[in-house]
């Protein structure tokens, strides 16, 4: 019984790995991760950690459009300095745990 447990869960997980997230799909897409899945996927992970599901969209659209990440940067709306400090947050993660 506890090897099929087991089995379900293994088998669980890997469904889930499989489908990439918004980060990881972007970064796959991006000329700049030139075909590092690997990357992109720690990548995802980091962001899984730092940034909710909206957020996560928000950022893969700077991978196409580098000028809005530059946009809320400077932005001056409270909601988007918050979410840049969070971003900032996910980019230190990713560096650290993904340019080994």
């Amino acid at each position: 019984m506890k090897s099929m447990i087991l089995a379900a869960g293994i088998l669980m997980a890997g469904a889930f790995s499989a489908s990439a997230g918004p980060i990881e799909a972007a970064c796959n897409a991006s000329d700049r991760a030139k075909g590092n899945r690997a990357l992109c996927s720690c990548i995802q992970q980091a962001a899984d950690r730092t940034l909710g599901g909206g957020e996560q969209r928000r950022a893969a659209k700077f991978f196409r459009d580098p000028d809005e990440a530059q946009k809320v940067r400077m932005s001056k709306s409270g909601g988007d300095n918050e979410f840049w400090a969070r971003y900032r947050a996910f980019g230190q993660m990713a560096e650290a745990y993904c340019t080994r």
